[in-house]
């Protein structure tokens, strides 16, 4: 599966989907079974709703700034679905699909929009990060965790996610580097969806593939279509266990580049018409709900009545999680300083003393985010 011609022909990329849902003339490597395929399914649709309440609950201030994840729901699900339990996940601000697909719990992700820090608080047995912001700073720490579990002789594999503007920066490089030299069991999947917030993909790299880049580092590169959960989940599923039980002369590492494109903003905060016109027809065409929904009703798989049932279980889902979040008893103001640094520094002292001067005189009321 390794991308060999590294042309931007779309033909290159590895599908199993045609675009209008049917199975192209690809032979399905492995078996997948039906409760796998109808469960990436619903997380997708889960993932498509959730994303469409969190944009309501932030344009009414009932959370803050919140990083859209339309389009890219086939790449995060698929792949999150393609790892064993023992196997981690390294997560960005914008793969909230991912994360509630490997067990943090929905409204987690809406209590840290609502600045509570428990919300970063994973679930014990949960083999997720918490989400990085910083720009690219998870893919050293990834390749030097997966280096440290294959030391300790374990049996897991290290996901790890990023946008395509994360290859800009050194630190991709540096881990990707790192893991080729001392063959890390860990999978970099780079969702590219084609800006990196106002840069549009030509202006990141002249490399015509991201998943080229693996060449330079000693391991195997895949171009996949990333709208296409199929092929997604494959390509991750044989990464992951190449990275577990590599054969003979295979290297552990994988760049996967799943090709795909970001419908919404940034994030919340964001403008995109200032530097693009709306979404383009040919990715609009590329939705990857209504494309896998075709998949799965030609297959069998699917009807109306189960999907009646999952949209059902997705609404009830998600009341019940903004209900939990929304009734959580909110921290102190001054909590946001007990987790700064270890021993506080004089500064941040001098800070907290102002800050509840200004409680004292205000209220707590003042400072919170719903305050009219």
């Amino acid at each position: 599966m390794s991308v060999l011609d590294h042309s931007t022909d779309e033909s290159t990329r590895y599908q199993l989907l045609a675009l209008d849902g049917s199975r192209t003339d690809e032979p399905l490597p492995i078996d997948v079974d039906d409760d796998t395929l109808v469960g990436i399914y619903e997380h997708m649709r889960l993932a498509r709703r959730f994303d469409e309440r969190a944009v309501s609950l932030q344009r009414q201030g009932r959370i803050a700034t919140y990083a859209p994840l339309a389009g890219q729901e086939a790449s995060q699900v698929a792949s999150a679905y393609a790892l064993d339990a023992q196997d981690w996940l390294y997560p960005t601000y914008r793969d909230h699909a991912a994360k509630v697909v490997r067990g943090v719990p929905i409204e987690s992700l809406l209590l840290t929009m609502m600045g509570h820090g428990d919300g970063y608080r994973v679930p014990e047995g949960v083999n997720v990060m918490p989400e990085y912001i910083p720009i690219a700073t998870q893919i050293p720490q990834a390749a030097g965790a997966a280096m440290a579990s294959r030391y300790l002789d374990e049996d897991s594999v290290y996901c790890c996610y990023f946008g395509d503007g994360a290859t800009s920066e050194g630190d991709f490089h540096e881990g990707l580097n790192f893991a080729g030299v001392f063959d890390a069991p860990v999978v970099f999947f780079c969702n590219n969806n084609q800006w990196a917030i106002s840069v549009p993909r030509e202006k990141q790299t002249a490399s015509k593939t991201i998943a080229q880049k693996a060449d330079a580092y000693g391991f195997e590169g895949i171009q996949v279509d990333g709208t296409d959960p199929l092929a997604v989940y494959v390509a991750t599923r044989e990464a992951v266990e190449k990275a577990r039980n590599p054969g003979p002369g295979e290297t552990r590492p994988t760049l996967i580049e799943a090709v795909q494109y970001r419908f919404g903003a940034h994030t919340t905060a964001d403008d995109p018409d200032v530097y693009r016109e709306g979404v383009p027809d040919e990715w609009r065409d590329r939705d990857p709900i209504p494309r896998y929904e075709t998949f799965l009703r030609e297959t069998g798989r699917l009807d109306d009545e189960t999907k009646a049932e999952i949209e059902d279980r997705i609404e009830s889902r998600l009341a019940d999680a903004i209900e939990t979040a929304e009734s959580t008893t909110p921290e102190p103001v001054s909590a946001m300083f007990e987790h700064v640094y270890a021993e506080p520094t004089p500064e941040l002292d001098r800070q907290r003393e102002e800050l509840e001067r200004l409680v004292e005189r205000y209220g707590e009321d003042a400072f919170r985010r719903d305050h009219s």
